[in-house]
């Protein structure tokens, strides 16, 4: 059953979004917006729009170790997807301290699970719905396909098996959230399993190179990680950074609804957006 905000009351809902407001009007600008290029350790011009959008955020896992998510929010950090699980038995060591520091300096935040093609997807879905939170106030999940590359599991395996695994946990992850899945690939994945599919879920979409229309067949996306050399306050080794594909009023919309706000009336009307009543 998804999380009705209207069970909130007025004063409640009011102060959330004047709060989620005043802070996307504070955190429109990127870090060091003197280098001409902000943010990135070794820019290409072909995401140079990415830099421009309003709404700035980061995903993160152990490998960016100690984070200080009060200066990184300073810095125009918006929201932050963290890594929680991988496979079916496997938990970043920096979880809980990420969902945790993040919660506290106030940025909005989400899990997202790596998904492995050489364990059963009903496991790793139990694993998931057991170690990852079911927080109402956190971001949708995310669910990240790619081939396993670094992986003694085998990259190539049937489309058909691969697609219903997919769907399996995405479903597993709505149901322990109550809030539709993003799903996260990268183009090589997109090209051999994902292009012509359909889902109702959206899109977050890797492209370091060229904007994501031209990568990915016109996929419509909601998140663009458009750099994996960036920098950011807070954080001392190069970190993804991401844009969101709208405008702040966009981002409060998603906020408080849970759902990409181009499809909301017709999730909503499936009962599967906050309501924003």
């Amino acid at each position: 059953m998804p999380f009705r905000l209207g069970a909130l009351s007025h004063w409640l809902r009011s102060a959330l979004i004047l709060m989620l407001v005043v802070a996307l009007a504070a955190c429109g600008r990127s870090p060091q917006s003197h280098l001409g290029v902000p943010g990135d350790n070794d820019p290409h011009p072909g995401v140079n729009r990415a830099r421009a959008m309003p709404v700035q955020g980061l995903d993160v896992a152990r490998y960016q170790g100690q984070i200080d998510f009060h200066a990184a929010k300073a810095g125009g950090t918006q929201f932050v997807f963290i890594k929680a699980t991988e496979g079916r038995d496997y938990i970043d060591p920096k979880f809980y301290e990420n969902w945790r520091k993040a919660a506290e300096a106030g940025v909005p935040r989400g899990a997202y699970h790596f998904m492995t093609w050489c364990s059963l997807a009903s496991e790793q879905a139990a694993w998931f719905m057991k170690m990852v939170p079911n927080d109402p106030d956190a971001l949708p999940p995310v669910l990240d396909i790619e081939w396993n590359n670094h992986s003694s599991c085998k990259n190539k395996h049937p489309r058909a098996d691969v697609l219903e695994k997919i769907r399996v946990m995405l479903d597993a992850m709505e149901r322990h959230t109550g809030k539709v899945p993003i799903i996260y690939t990268d183009m090589n994945f997109h090209d051999d399993v994902l292009e012509g599919e359909h889902f109702d879920n959206p899109f977050w979409l890797r492209s370091t190179a060229a904007e994501p229309h031209s990568r990915y067949a016109n996929r419509p996306y909601l998140f663009w990680q458009w750099t994996q050399t960036g920098t950011m306050s807070g954080i001392l080794a190069e970190v993804d950074r991401n844009a969101f594909m709208g405008s702040p009023d966009d981002f409060v919309t998603f906020l408080l609804t849970g759902c990409e706000p181009r499809r909301f009336e017709e999730l909503a009307a499936q009962g599967r957006c906050r309501t924003m009543k």
